[in-house]
């Protein structure tokens, strides 16, 4: 662009100073080449001065958009974790139903969908009839409970002068009416006495004999196998801390102080090593091993604050009539730990993406799997934020990935080569249309938000999601 009044660079060449009487003389050409030179470079400058100017208002105009748009997305990512946080603390959650939520108005909550037919529970007779056919249980109705439940009779008879006919004939049995009551027998504390019999020679000829001590978990302790396999149950199955457990003693009438019951559970627990080092040569033996870490609060550790998390990682294979779960403890969740944990292990590992698990996928005949419930959970969080009764992108994974849960299904009870053939037919296609359609929408979805974040672990780490369907034998994701 240049001004109305600008001369162009050529015009001072074109004038000619004869015709105006001005001799021509080396000096007047040089002045003249001089003055179109400074014309020149007034002008570009001028040129350039109104580029930038341009340039700078088309810059600014594009970094307001950019700002505005990474505010946008930065506000609607601050959305979605606050409506993810929320439904976590406040919500249920739609991959695992949770029922701690309901510990102390289950009753309440559960009590309110039922009718006066639900005070009896289902029990099966103790001797079923030939006559009358069984029905088949109704979908979603609690089983009943199995025929091998002892059973105790209360005969309730009828006073004999009720049994008198009005003739005077003393009435005979023709038939009984039989009921049946669910019945539990409270917890009974009591005291085992081993009683040692000693004997000896009338003469005294031989030294006294004396009946073995029978074999103890704990011999230097009163606590008999049966009240520590209870123990380690309530703790580590119900979740039943050692200061409850101590009042549930109390109620019986036993004080066993909550420290000595802590010495128990550490005592049992060096008793059980061998059998732990079994079940992990069982799990070795695996040609697959399913593995996570959860976390876990440990009080009073040393060099950590009770706040600081620690980890339980958890392993799982071997055939499914025979499967074996083991729990490590590690206060931290470094990948040395599973390196630890399966060294010189080879076989398929399946896991969640955390890159802890990386370098025990390098080793040497590992082949790292990575669980399809994972990859789903994250579009299934995308979704959450989308609104109520909206569908999206995210619904659009989720289909898909239900229909390779829907194969799975399918050949569930099918032979391994069965199941590879099921893969390979109907799998690979839903894993191709899967892939165009990540390709397709990445590029459309912000990074930060949460269908961008399950995009982006889907794309990462697709090669090991898609490796089940190598093989019959391998799974899909990391449930047992």
């Amino acid at each position: 662009m240049t001004s109305a009044t600008a001369m162009p660079a050529t015009a001072l060449t074109e004038i000619d100073p004869s015709k105006y009487g001005v001799a021509v003389t080396p000096g007047l050409k040089r002045l003249m080449r001089d003055i179109q030179a400074h014309a020149e470079i007034h002008l570009q400058a001028r040129l350039q001065a109104r580029l930038r100017e341009q340039m700078d208002a088309e810059y600014e105009a594009r970094y307001e958009a950019k700002l505005q748009e990474q505010l946008v997305a930065r506000v609607q990512a601050l959305f979605e974790q606050l409506v993810l946080s929320r439904r976590r603390q406040f919500g249920r959650s739609s991959e695992a139903l949770s029922t701690q939520f309901r510990l102390f108005d289950e009753a309440d909550a559960l009590g309110a969908q039922t009718t006066e037919a639900d005070e009896l529970a289902p029990l099966p007779s103790a001797q079923p009839s030939v006559s009358a056919p069984r029905k088949p249980a109704a979908r979603g109705k609690r089983q009943p409970l199995p025929v091998e439940l002892p059973r105790i009779d209360i005969v309730h008879e009828v006073p004999e002068a009720e049994r008198t006919c009005a003739c005077g004939t003393l009435m005979v049995q023709i038939g009984e009416d039989v009921s049946e009551q669910l019945d539990i027998i409270p917890m009974q504390v009591r005291v085992l006495r081993h009683v040692r019999k000693r004997y000896a020679c009338p003469g005294g000829d031989a030294a006294p004999v004396t009946a073995p001590v029978p074999a103890q978990v704990l011999p230097k302790s009163n606590a008999s196998g049966d009240l520590l396999a209870m123990l380690l149950t309530v703790k580590y199955v119900d979740g039943l801390p050692l200061a409850r457990f101590e009042h549930v003693l109390a109620r019986s009438g036993v004080t066993v102080p909550r420290q000595t019951l802590a010495r128990w559970v550490i005592s049992t627990a060096r008793a059980l090593q061998p059998i732990h080092n079994l079940l992990r040569d069982h799990l070795l033996a695996s040609a697959v091993i399913h593995m996570d870490e959860t976390t876990v609060q440990v009080l009073k550790e040393t060099g950590k604050s009770a706040e600081s998390k620690s980890y339980m990682w958890v392993q799982a294979g071997g055939p499914p009539e025979r499967p074996v779960v083991i729990y490590d403890y590690d206060a931290s969740r470094s990948g040395q730990v599973p390196l630890r944990l399966l060294e010189g292990w080879q076989g398929h590992l399946m896991t969640d993406g955390y890159e802890g698990y990386n370098a025990v996928g390098r080793s040497d005949g590992v082949e790292h799997l990575v669980c399809w419930a994972h990859a789903r959970r994250g579009f299934v969080e995308a979704a959450k934020v989308q609104g109520k009764g909206k569908r999206g992108r995210a619904d659009e994974a989720i289909a898909l990935i239900g229909k390779l849960y829907r194969i799975e299904r399918e050949c569930q009870s099918a032979t391994d080569a069965q199941r590879l053939a099921a893969r390979q037919a109907h799998s690979l296609p839903v894993l191709a249309e899967l892939r165009s359609w990540l390709d397709k929408t990445r590029p459309q979805v912000v990074p930060g938000l949460a269908l961008g974040r399950a995009l982006a672990y889907l794309d990462r780490y697709w090669n090991k999601l898609t490796r089940y369907t190598e093989r019959g034998d391998l799974p899909i994701d990391n449930t047992l």
